[in-house]
C-alpha cells in the first residue's frame, strides 16, 4: 500500500509540473496592449500559485467513502484529462477530512494521514471511522509538535474541528476569535483568508484581502503561509504602515498617546474641519455660456447649509466627505446659473455647466467659504492653534487635556513637524473625513486587543462593506487602551454585532508550560477561561534562580542549540544589547530581533515588546521581574513571553519571581 501511495505522490507531482507548463504556454493573441498586459499578469499570478516546493508534498491526507477515494492537499491537482488527482483542502468535499469522527463519520469509512520527511512519503496512518473506535493520531501529534525553524508554516494537515468551523465561516460573517496561547488563532485567520479567496475568488479578486499585523517582525514570520497555500495576491501590512501619511520622528509621552488614541479625537477632528466653513457675505456672479448670472447671498447661504447637512445624518454618521461637499457646492452654484439661463430661453449644455463649476469665480468663492484642506495640515493647525483647538474640543476635552495636545510652537512647515505614531493615526482620520478611503472585501486583523479606538477606526475605514476576522487574546493585551471585553474594540471596528468565538485548546504549547503561565490569569484576566493543552511534555519547563545572568544564560543557550529547532531569548527591551553581547562573547551566533522584520540569527534575542505572535521551539526568559517592571501592564507582557515556547521553556531569574508565579495554581516548575 505504501508503494501505491508513493506512486500517487509522484503522479501528483508530475501533474503539477504539467499544469505549470500549460500555464507557461498560454500565448498572447495580440489583441491590444492592455489585453497583453492583463494576460501577462494573470499568467504570472497563476505560475506563482502553482509554484512547487519539493519539501511540501502535494497531499497530506486521504478520505475513503467505501465507493470513492480522494487525496487532500494544499491545492487542486488534475491530470491531463482534467480528472482530479488531489482535491484542494478548501473544497466542500474536503471538509469531512477535518470534521469526521468516530461518532460522526460524515460518510467516511476511513481517514488516512501521511507522514513525510523532506518531501518523501515515509508512512501513513488509518482511522477506521465507521468502527466507532477513536484514538489519538500519532502522525497528527508528531506534525503539531514538529520543531519550528524559520517562518510560520501552514496548518492544513492539522486543522482541528473547532478551527475548521472558523476557517469555513461565510464571507458575509465577521468573526472575532478570542484565542488563548497556542490555539492557532493566527493560523486560523490566515487559513480563513485562503478559504475565502478560494470560495469567493471573483468577488475578492476585485475587492481584495488585507492582513494587518502588529509589527514587521510578525509579518515576516507569517508572510509565507498564504503563498504556500497558493494565495499570492494578499496585502499584508501593519497599522503604522496603513496610516503612514506622515513621517514619524518622535514619540508621545504615555498620557498624550492615550489621549490621541481616544475615540473622542474623531469628533474633535470633525469639528475642526467642518466648523471652519464660513457663511457667504455677498452675492456671486457665475459665468456661463458667455454671460454672468447673479446668485444672491440668501441662496448661497442655503446651498452651503444644505451641503453641510448632507455631511451628517441624524445618527451623526458621515454621509458626504468634505472634499466631495466642496465639489457639490461648486456644482450647485453652476446649476443655479444654468436654471437662470434656461428661464431666459437659453439651453446650456452639461459641459458648459461643468466649466462654470470650475470657473475662477466659483473656485475663489469655494476657497473663501469652503476651503480645500490637507489632512496633515488640518492636524498641524489643530495642535498649533490654541483657539482652533478650543473651538473644536469645546465640551469634549477639558483644559488639561487640551494642554496635553497643544504644541509649544508651530512647526516651520507641515513636513518638518515632529509627528508621532498617534499623530499619524489622527492624520489618517482626517484623510478619511476629507475623502473616501478605498476598502477591502475582507480584513484579517491580528493582535486586535492592543489597538486604540482611533486605530480601530483606521482599520474600519478599509473595510467598506467587507467582513472582518478579528484575532486576539484579552489576556495578552499590553497597550494602555486594553479593554476587559471585546465590545469596545468591535464597536470601534464598525462591527458591534460580531460573534466572539473562543479557542481554548492549546495545540502548540506543552501543558506544563501553559499551566505555569496560567498562574497569571487570575490577576490579569480573571474572567477568561484558562487554556488547556492537548499534550504533556515532562521536562519542558525549568525555572532556575541564579545569582548572575551571563554565565547561566550562555550555558542554557549552548545546551538548547545542540538540538534542532529555533531558540528565542526574551528579555526586557533595555537588556537586549547586554544579552546579545554576553552570548556573542561566548561564540554563539546571535542577533537581536528588530521591528523591521530583518532575518534573525540562529539564536534570536527578542525584546519583550516584539515577541507577541511569534513562537520558538525553545524560549529562555531572562529576568521576568525586569519584564514586569518595564511597563504598566507588565504582568500581561510576561504572560505573552511565557507562552512562546513550543517545546522548552527556561526561566532564569535573579531575586524573587513575580508573586503570581510563586503562589499560583498549575504544574510546579521543574527543579533548578
Amino acid at each position: 500500500m505504501l508503494t501505491a501511495e508513493r506512486a500517487h505522490l509522484a503522479r501528483a507531482a508530475d501533474c503539477l509540473t504539467d499544469m505549470r507548463a500549460a500555464a507557461s504556454a498560454v500565448t498572447d493573441a495580440g489583441v491590444d496592449a492592455w489585453a497583453s498586459e492583463r494576460l501577462g499578469a494573470a499568467r504570472a499570478e497563476r505560475l506563482r500559485a502553482l509554484a512547487h516546493d519539493p519539501h511540501v508534498p502535494p497531499f497530506f491526507g486521504r478520505t475513503d467513502t467505501g465507493a470513492e477515494t480522494f487525496h487532500i492537499g494544499r491545492r487542486h491537482v488534475r491530470d491531463p484529462a482534467g480528472d482530479p488527482v488531489v482535491i484542494d483542502w478548501r473544497a466542500p468535499m474536503s471538509r469531512a477530512f477535518y470534521q469526521a469522527s468516530a461518532t460522526d463519520p460524515q460518510g467516511l469509512v476511513r481517514r488516512r494521514r501521511f507522514g513525510f520527511a523532506g518531501g518523501d512519503l515515509t508512512g501513513y496512518e488509518d482511522e477506521l471511522l465507521g468502527a466507532g473506535d477513536e484514538h489519538p493520531s500519532a502522525i497528527l501529534t508528531a506534525e503539531i509538535e514538529r520543531p519550528r525553524s524559520g517562518p510560520m508554516r501552514d496548518i492544513v494537515a492539522t486543522i482541528q474541528p473547532d478551527q475548521d468551523d472558523i476557517v469555513r465561516a461565510p464571507l458575509r460573517e465577521s468573526i472575532c476569535v478570542q484565542g488563548a496561547p497556542g490555539t492557532g488563532k493566527t493560523a486560523v485567520g490566515l487559513h480563513r483568508a485562503a478559504y475565502l479567496l478560494y470560495t469567493h475568488a471573483g468577488q475578492l479578486a476585485r475587492s481584495g484581502v488585507l492582513v494587518v499585523g502588529p509589527n514587521r517582525a510578525f509579518l515576516r514570520y507569517i508572510e509565507q503561509v498564504l503563498p504556500t497555500l497558493g494565495e499570492v495576491d494578499v496585502d499584508q501590512t501593519t497599522v503604522a504602515e496603513l496610516t503612514g501619511r506622515v513621517t514619524v520622528r518622535a514619540v508621545d509621552a504615555a498620557e498624550v498617546a492615550v489621549l490621541k488614541g481616544d475615540v473622542r479625537m474623531a469628533e474633535v477632528l470633525r469639528r475642526a474641519l467642518w466648523g471652519e466653513i464660513a457663511k457667504p457675505a455677498d452675492s456671486l456672479q457665475v459665468p456661463l455660456a458667455g454671460r454672468r448670472y447673479r446668485v444672491p447671498v440668501e441662496r448661497l447661504k442655503r446651498y452651503v447649509d444644505d451641503v453641510r447637512r448632507r455631511g451628517r445624518t441624524e445618527d451623526d454618521q458621515q454621509l458626504l466627505h468634505y472634499a466631495a461637499g466642496r465639489e457639490r457646492l461648486a456644482m450647485l452654484l453652476a446649476e443655479d446659473a444654468r436654471r437662470q439661463r434656461e428661464e431666459a430661453g437659453g439651453s446650456p449644455s452639461d459641459a458648459e455647466t461643468r466649466r462654470a463649476a470650475r470657473s475662477p469665480e466659483v473656485r475663489a468663492f469655494c476657497d473663501e467659504v469652503w476651503p480645500a484642506r490637507d489632512p496633515a495640515g488640518l492636524v498641524c493647525a489643530l495642535f498649533a492653534d490654541p483657539a482652533l483647538l478650543a473651538r473644536a474640543a469645546r465640551g469634549i476635552l477639558d483644559e488639561a487635556e487640551q494642554a496635553l495636545l497643544r504644541w509649544p510652537a508651530p512647526p516651520r512647515s507641515v513636513k518638518s513637524a515632529r509627528w508621532t505614531p498617534a499623530d499619524a493615526v489622527l492624520v489618517d482620520e482626517a484623510a478619511g473625513l476629507l475623502q473616501r478611503t478605498d476598502g477591502y472585501g475582507h480584513v484579517v486583523l491580528d493582535e486586535a486587543q492592543d489597538l486604540s479606538p482611533m486605530e480601530c477606526r483606521a482599520v474600519a475605514r478599509r473595510l467598506a462593506a467587507g467582513s472582518l476576522t478579528v484575532l486576539g487574546d484579552l489576556a495578552q493585551a499590553t497597550s494602555p487602551w486594553a479593554a476587559g471585553t471585546w465590545g469596545q474594540t468591535l464597536a470601534g471596528l464598525g462591527r458591534p454585532d460580531t460573534v466572539v468565538r473562543p479557542l481554548t485548546r492549546g495545540y502548540r504549547v506543552p501543558g506544563e508550560v501553559l499551566d505555569y503561565a496560567n498562574r497569571l490569569l487570575p490577576v490579569i484576566a480573571p474572567d477568561l477561561p484558562a487554556a488547556t493543552a492537548i499534550r504533556s511534555e515532562p521536562g519542558s519547563l525549568s525555572v532556575r534562580p541564579v545569582a548572575t545572568l551571563a554565565g547561566p544564560l550562555v550555558e542554557v543557550v549552548a545546551e538548547l542549540t545542540a538540538v534542532p529547532g529555533s531558540v528565542g531569548v526574551v528579555c526586557a527591551d533595555a537588556a537586549v544589547e547586554d544579552v546579545v553581547a554576553s552570548l556573542a562573547e561566548a561564540g554563539i551566533e546571535v542577533a537581536a530581533l528588530r521591528d523591521d522584520g530583518e532575518e534573525a540569527a540562529a539564536v534570536a534575542v527578542v525584546p519583550a515588546t516584539l515577541v507577541k505572535g511569534l513562537e520558538f521551539d525553545a524560549v529562555v526568559v531572562v529576568d521576568p521581574a525586569a519584564i514586569v517592571a518595564a511597563e504598566p501592564r507588565g504582568l500581561h507582557r510576561l504572560y505573552v513571553v511565557l507562552t512562546r515556547a513550543v517545546s522548552t521553556l527556561v526561566v532564569l531569574h535573579r531575586g524573587d519571581l513575580p508573586e503570581p508565579l510563586t503562589a499560583g495554581r498549575g504544574a510546579r516548575p521543574a527543579p533548578a
